[in-house]
């Protein structure tokens, strides 16, 4: 299926010659016109193969939350989707009846949408600069981290990704066309992005702006069309806006990393590896060679597309998580910059008129990208897992169904009551008890250590103390204060052995002394 779904792209852009090609300067040389396309699929093949080095791997967190939303079949998804929109849930119900719901299934949809994404943002760059720069600029998109992470994810954000492609498609033809479908294409696909990640919205500005810059001189076009995109983006946007009254109003129970954003992130989104100074030797080479387009005529509307998109929606999440108390800028938020970002390199290597320089550049690029990706030690896993603490935790509380504490790692579970024992498995903050089987009874924890926390911990360390019971806590990084505070509690009446801390997930086991000491 992988390999037909990257031929079918391959093969639709190897196709779409001629017209959409710009012409440039001589190039003695320059590649064979077979040779070059060639190259270009293998290093689009070889960016993509990125992907697949964690497709094996267990689900984290968050995608365990996506198999929760539908793990109680259709009926259940509009009640269990909590903040997340309805489509995204409803696509993987729907294909998980088809391919199931073992890890590489669940992450079958991602991987569909995001090579849609990637041939929508070549038939755009294409238009924009060139066959071979369009290569370049999606081999730059394939090849990000954060794009390698979004396309195996079981989460919405690859589909967010196609939706932002396709409006920026739709964007670039609505320069020289003018059709009404076209526009409402446009506003419908700008709604779409915002339903598959609220924060997606950041690009929304921009996309405005560009569009009100593509017919500058054509007023009565402009007003139609302005229309139209207008009333097809707000009939899209309108479902959204209970969610996103609700997720303002209660915005710090939904942000999971509070540390303020570091400008080396932002640096490392904007040119991941080595990505720069690839482009500095092309640019010096470009100098050496005379073939840098110092002085040809500078088309602005694809530079002001490209830089608006790739530079001010990373800059608004950036500005805002630096500014105020939320961090905003996570990884996977940051994806809604990314083709933009893409399309501004794009930009940046259209400057260069040789042909064979660019294919050098671009093979420089994939090879680096290459070393950098297999050469780290997480290149087989896909985030955090509690697959393997939860395994633990099932073997030693097997023999005698010892109660099992766990901490949820969902920030929202810091604001709301923690459901009853009997329900825990089935609840929204313990989604990885629903993919991840744990036979022993389970106690509900928050995130962090707060008043809920002290008194839950309190009251169940005293009857277990009386009822002399064995017991065992699990909590991710945020909750070891209060893994901490339980050991301290318990330091006269039990034993604290630490049977491991798989993907970061520490696992504490607690027995009861053989002769307890006197109460301090």
């Amino acid at each position: 299926m992988n390999g037909g779904a990257l031929l079918g792209i391959s093969h639709a852009i190897s196709e779409n010659r001629g017209s959409a090609d710009r012409p440039h300067a001589a190039d003695s040389h320059a590649l064979s016109g077979r040779a070059q396309p060639a190259i270009y699929a293998f290093a689009l093949a070889v960016s993509i193969s990125f992907w697949f080095s964690a497709l094996r791997s267990p689900l984290w967190l968050d995608e365990t939350s996506s198999y929760w939303q539908i793990s109680h079949g259709f009926g259940q998804i509009l009640s269990r989707r909590g903040e997340v929109s309805a489509a995204y849930p409803y696509i993987l119900w729907l294909t998980s009846r088809i391919t199931g719901t073992s890890e590489i299934a669940l992450r079958v949809p991602s991987i569909l949408a995001m090579l849609a994404a990637v041939f929508l943002l070549y038939r755009a760059a294409r238009e924009l600069f060139g066959r071979d720069v369009a290569f370049i600029t999606v081999i730059l998109f394939c090849s990000h981290p954060i794009v390698v992470f979004a396309a195996i994810d079981a989460r919405p954000y690859a589909f967010g990704a196609l939706a932002i492609n396709a409006t920026i498609l739709a964007l670039v033809r609505l320069r020289h066309r003018d059709s009404n479908w076209l526009a409402a294409a446009f506003g419908i696909g700008a709604a779409a992005s915002t339903h598959f990640q609220v924060l997606f919205g950041a690009v929304l500005l921009v996309l405005a702006v560009c569009f009100l810059a593509t017919k500058t001189g054509n007023t009565r076009s402009l007003l139609r069309q302005s229309a139209i995109a207008l009333a097809a983006f707000v009939v899209g946007f309108a479902p959204l806006l209970p969610d996103l009254f609700h997720l303002f109003r209660n915005r710090q129970a939904y942000v999971f990393d509070r540390t303020p954003p570091r400008l080396l992130e932002l640096a490392s989104t904007l040119a991941p590896g080595w990505l720069a100074f690839i482009l500095g030797g092309a640019v010096i080479l470009g100098v050496a060679t005379g073939t840098l387009a110092l002085r040809t005529r500078v088309d602005r509307w694809p530079f002001l597309v490209s830089a608006s998109l790739g530079l001010i929606p990373i800059l608004i999440l950036y500005g805002v998580s630096a500014g105020t108390s939320t961090n905003i800028f996570v990884a996977r938020y940051r994806l809604v910059a990314i083709p933009g970002i893409a399309l501004l390199w794009g930009w940046l290597i259209s400057r260069i008129n040789s042909e064979s320089l660019r294919v050098a550049f671009c093979i420089a690029v994939v090879s680096a990208a290459a070393v950098r990706h297999f050469r780290s030690p997480n290149v087989n896993q896909h985030g955090y897992t509690w697959k393997y603490a939860l395994a633990v935790a099932e073997n030693n509380a097997a023999p005698d169904n010892a109660t099992v504490l766990i901490c949820s790692d969902f920030p929202s579970a810091d604001y709301y009551p923690m459901p009853a024992p009997a329900a825990v498995k089935d609840s929204g903050f313990f989604t990885q008890l629903s993919y991840y089987e744990l036979t022993a009874p389970v106690v509900g924890l928050p995130r962090r250590f707060n008043d809920q926390a002290r008194r839950i911990t309190s009251d169940f360390v005293q009857e277990a103390a009386q009822r002399r019971e064995r017991f065992l806590a699990l909590g991710f990084r945020a909750s070891i204060e209060t893994l901490h505070w339980l050991r301290e509690i318990t330091s006269d009446t039990y034993e604290v052995n630490m049977l491991g801390q798989p993907d970061g997930v520490l696992v504490l086991e607690f027995k009861p002394r053989a002769v307890p000491t006197e109460s301090r």
